[in-house]
């Protein structure tokens, strides 16, 4: 008999706690179920490595005290999903997982308070994923051959400075750049899609109280220096052209900004692959599952973040540990 509630109860009721974004009214008929009850099946998923939609059914299925407690967490006015819902519901959620993300990340800024003591800026940038099994060469690209079943076709090839070319998928990230890495904005692409071309979506979820927005060179571009104008925001990129030492003005002020972007994103990478495996190949194939993954995974490390805010533990040390353990 389980005497108190394990972890993984813990951060599924949590999700009954936090505030839901105002997404736009869907045609047909109403949803029976709430999004609410989806993202706790999200959290099960990533917290215990189910990458398919029924391996959580599964799971839950299971005579034990734990799994009981979380079935109950998993029903709405006595009713309980089914098989068919679970899947058409599942398979929807990658759609509004960026504003979910988005509206969370801005929570915890409100209650963390990253800010009070540095500037208010946040730092974005993305770090690719391996795709599941084999990779698509060009040349079989352009001629429509699939040379393996193994082979995800709807990953691309990017360039990685520090792992040469890859084959997978880009995970976009904008998190706040201060004493604790607070993933404010996320989402997924093929790892073809370029930088600058995504990070739209994520400056629109981004807190209104954000006013440096650091990037590298990918992001120097005019049209992101408008939609952060547009949101009394600054975009602070590295300088490409100019011969380096650089001289100008200002050149102390970017130093120390390009460090503090450095210090938050890079790290806040290597954190967040090395709590979910993320420097091997992802568990799932095409971008609906991979989106399921990759931003469940953000979305659980948020939850985690607010459950130690809440109980007095650090926000940076501990993390994998914690979350291994649930």
């Amino acid at each position: 008999m389980i005497h108190e509630i394990s972890l993984l109860v813990v951060l599924v009721m949590l999700v009954d706690a936090i505030p839901m974004p105002v997404l736009p009214a869907r045609r047909g008929r109403p949803n029976i179920y709430p999004d609410r009850l989806f993202l706790k099946a999200l959290v099960i998923m990533i917290l215990r490595g189910l990458h398919s939609v029924h391996s959580p059914l599964a799971v839950l299925e299971q005579p034990t005290p734990e799994m009981h407690r979380l079935r109950e967490l998993m029903t709405e006015s006595g009713r309980y999903p089914s098989r068919r819902t679970w899947e058409r519901r599942l398979g929807a959620i990658p759609q509004t997982l960026p504003t979910q993300i988005g509206c969370l990340g801005r929570y915890l800024v409100g209650i963390i308070q990253p800010w009070q003591t540095c500037a208010r800026a946040g730092a974005i940038d993305s770090t690719v994923l391996a795709a599941k099994g084999g990779v698509w060469h060009k040349k079989h690209r352009e001629a429509g051959i699939v040379p393996h079943s193994s082979i995800d076709t709807e990953a691309g090839w990017t360039r990685s400075n520090w792992r040469g070319w890859v084959y997978g998928w880009k995970l976009h990230l904008a998190c706040a750049a201060a004493w604790v890495w607070i993933p404010l904005a996320a989402t997924l692409t093929p790892a073809n899609v370029a930088d600058n071309e995504e990070a739209p979506h994520l400056i629109g979820e981004l807190p209104d109280a954000l006013r440096f927005l650091l990037g590298d060179r990918a992001y120097r571009d005019r049209a992101l220096e408008a939609v952060c104008e547009e949101r009394g925001a600054i975009l602070v990129t590295t300088r490409s052209s100019s011969p380096y030492p650089h001289t100008d003005p200002g050149v102390e002020v970017r130093r120390i900004l390009h460090k503090t972007r450095s210090v938050a994103i890079e790290n806040f990478n290597e954190q967040f692959k090395g709590i979910f495996d993320g420097h091997g190949q992802v568990p799932t194939r095409g971008l609906c599952a991979t989106s399921c993954f990759a931003l469940g995974a953000i979305f659980v490390y948020q939850l985690a973040l607010l459950h130690r805010f809440n109980t007095g533990q650090p926000l940076r040390v501990g993390l994998k540990a914690f979350l291994k353990a649930a």
